[in-house]
């Protein structure tokens, strides 16, 4: 996900200054991020009224990218999203969802972005979860083909044991999406029934004011009925 970008601050102390192999680093790391598999990402936000954030996630060539979203909290529970390629032109548009599913294959080389529009609220802010999914199995395969070499000395075949490791692999990545998205219909279904409850105390708060104020304005009317106004003369 794109995140902003920082800067080192440093402060002479005497020593070597550090700003070329600060630099060699920073480029080393920066090309081992840019020839790297990207990998599963979820995330959680707030997305003020009137407001739009966007993110953009790097993929590969003729890979298989999953966007999941949910709004899980404010009032009405929806927000507009939008994807767009890397070559500008938009590829999923929806108004007013509260969830959804998409996937995009083969992808094309180089950033997606993936935006968020809560501009027709006015007053209600949005929690908002997302998580973007990668499958691709060549690459999988041949990672494991780098770590391990068959040996033909073995009775047991290193390719089935790779087949069973990796259907662990996959199974195990598929649990804990599963658990991400349901944890968070949880918080959705929690924020729900919280503002239930919020309405529902304020309502029967007025209800028993209504009830209290009708009764004391029975009692009065019923007493002055029965009371006795005419003067005593003695």
């Amino acid at each position: 996900m794109g995140v902003p970008g920082g800067r080192i601050v440093g402060r002479g102390c005497g020593k070597p200054p550090l700003g070329p192999l600060l630099g060699l680093l920073l480029s080393l790391l920066g090309a081992e991020a840019a020839f790297s598999q990207p990998y599963d990402t979820e995330f959680t936000f707030v997305l003020p009224a009137g407001r739009q954030e966007c993110f953009y996630q790097t993929t590969g060539f003729n890979s298989s990218m999953e966007v999941e979203y949910q709004v899980i909290g404010g009032a009405g529970l929806d927000v507009d999203f939008t994807v767009v390629g890397p070559t500008g032109a938009k590829l999923i548009t929806e108004y007013r969802r509260s969830d959804g599913v998409h996937t995009i294959e083969p992808t094309q080389e180089g950033d997606y972005k993936i935006c968020f529009d809560n501009s027709f609220s006015t007053i209600s802010e949005k929690l908002i979860f997302f998580e973007v999914i990668f499958d691709d199995a060549e690459d999988r395969d041949r990672d494991w083909a780098e770590v391990v070499e068959p040996e033909e000395v073995l009775d047991i075949k290193i390719e089935d044991i790779k087949e069973s490791i990796g259907m662990v692999n996959n199974k195990l990545g598929k649990s804990m999406q599963i658990q991400a998205v349901l944890r968070a219909f949880e918080a959705r279904d929690r924020n729900v029934l919280e503002g239930n409850l919020q309405r529902v105390n304020f309502w029967s708060a007025v209800n028993l004011g209504v009830m209290l104020t009708v009764s004391f304005l029975q009692v009065y009317m019923l007493k002055n009925l029965f009371a006795d106004r005419r003067k005593v003369r003695t």
